[in-house]
């Protein structure tokens, strides 16, 4: 006969894991779809299959981990202790889904298994200050390297790779032969092909990075405490990851593609790029990486680079409007930019190189939108926290 008691853990870690797919899918995707290269559905499509491949080889390392390292004594991971735990994971992240603002899995993972910790006088402070320490290091890490390549570099990497999006579709099917095989679109051009294919595959090692990582936060509870094998486990997260990339990671694409800023091929690679190796370091010294933060303070410190170069200083010469530093810059790929002019060239010259006009208010940086998902990120782990600790304090061990 099988236990209701763990046919409701196993709901539980499933509804964490769907939440998973929706939180992870945008920063390792986002970007792409930003851009108009790939579609939302094609995105969830290689979200599932990259995490399932993380999850199968080098996540159940993570799991045993998550397990044991967080907490002095594993045993304090009793079937109904671990149901509370994905019950508090689950729902922190749904509130971020929710608001379209994507939470950090690994944040609110640890952060409630943290509150049974304390709760139970297991944490291990060691291990919790580390991390702490990571996760406040790298995302500075990241946004300054973004602002760096964004104000100095970006220009160069842009006009290196000169990549646009054509007109038409990027890949067309042909079946004059006995089977049908993709060929390039009819405008596309070689480098946009290649862009395309760096961008898409970097998406993927983030999405293998998310499954070897996030599969624990959803399954290691129930694994630690010998309710679920490890193998079941990750097949089953995996699933449900699968149906929130497809559907609830629309929102989440949507706010890092588009709300943020509207990012063109060329700043899309730059973002992927650099998030995806700050996650590829911190995984590899142990580290449960947020790559969900990092790469949008990378968005943000891009395009914070970027726009440093769009000020209309002639403009704002002749009084006829005032500075502005636009984001924007991120969505003209290519497109000339207003700086301080060369040796023996007027403040108009170099505005009339960049038209002097600031980008359409469309394009300006959303300063709303960011503040919202840089404190929805640092909110969420902390309900986590305070929700399962006040549970195990109030209600004892269970």
């Amino acid at each position: 006969m099988i236990d209701p008691l763990l046919v409701g853990g196993l709901v539980i870690a499933c509804f964490v894991a769907y939440n998973i797919g929706g939180a992870t899918t945008g920063p390792a995707f986002g970007p792409a779809v930003g851009a108009g290269v790939i579609s939302k559905t094609v995105a969830g499509g290689l979200m599932s299959v990259c995490f399932f491949l993380g999850a199968w080889t080098i996540g159940r390392r993570v799991v045993d981990t998550l397990g044991e390292e967080l907490v002095r004594d594993p045993a304090v991971f009793t079937l109904p202790a671990s149901i509370v735990v994905l019950f508090f994971i689950g729902g922190a992240l749904l509130i971020g889904n929710v608001s379209g603002a994507p939470a950090s899995t690994s944040m609110t993972a640890v952060g409630a298994i943290a509150g049974l910790g304390l709760a139970t006088g297991e944490l291990d402070s060691a291990v919790i200050g580390e991390i702490l320490a990571w996760w406040i290091i790298s995302p500075v890490i990241g946004f300054w390297m973004a602002v760096v390549i964004g104000r100095y570099a970006y220009g160069t990497i842009d006009r290196l790779i000169a990549i646009e999006r054509s007109e038409g579709p990027l890949v067309t099917v042909e079946g004059s032969g006995p089977l049908p095989r993709p060929a390039p679109g009819p405008n596309t051009t070689r480098r946009e092909l290649i862009g395309t294919v760096v961008v898409v595959g970097i998406g993927c090692l983030m999405a293998f990075s998310s499954g070897a990582s996030n599969v624990a936060n959803a399954i290691a509870p129930l694994v630690g405490s010998g309710a679920v094998g490890m193998n079941p486990g990750i097949v089953i997260g995996s699933v449900a990851v699968a149906a929130g990339a497809l559907t609830i990671a629309r929102r989440t694409m949507e706010t890092l593609g588009n709300d943020i800023t509207d990012l063109p091929l060329t700043a899309a690679i730059v973002v992927a790029v650099l998030s995806s190796t700050i996650v590829i370091v911190l995984s590899a010294i142990g580290i449960p990486a947020s790559f969900v933060i990092i790469a949008t303070v990378c968005i943000v410190g891009l395009g914070w680079g970027r726009s440093t170069r769009q000020v209309p200083i002639a403009a704002a010469v002749h009084g006829n409007a005032s500075p502005r530093v636009s984001v924007g810059a991120l969505t003209a790929d290519g497109a000339p930019t207003v700086g301080e002019p060369e040796p023996g060239e007027s403040t108009d010259d170099v505005a009339a190189d960049g038209d002097g006009d600031p980008p359409p208010r469309s394009e300006l940086f959303d300063p709303a939108t960011t503040v919202r998902v840089i404190v929805m990120q640092n909110v969420v782990p902390i309900l986590a926290t305070i929700g399962s600790y006040l549970a195990f304090v109030l209600v004892g061990p269970v």
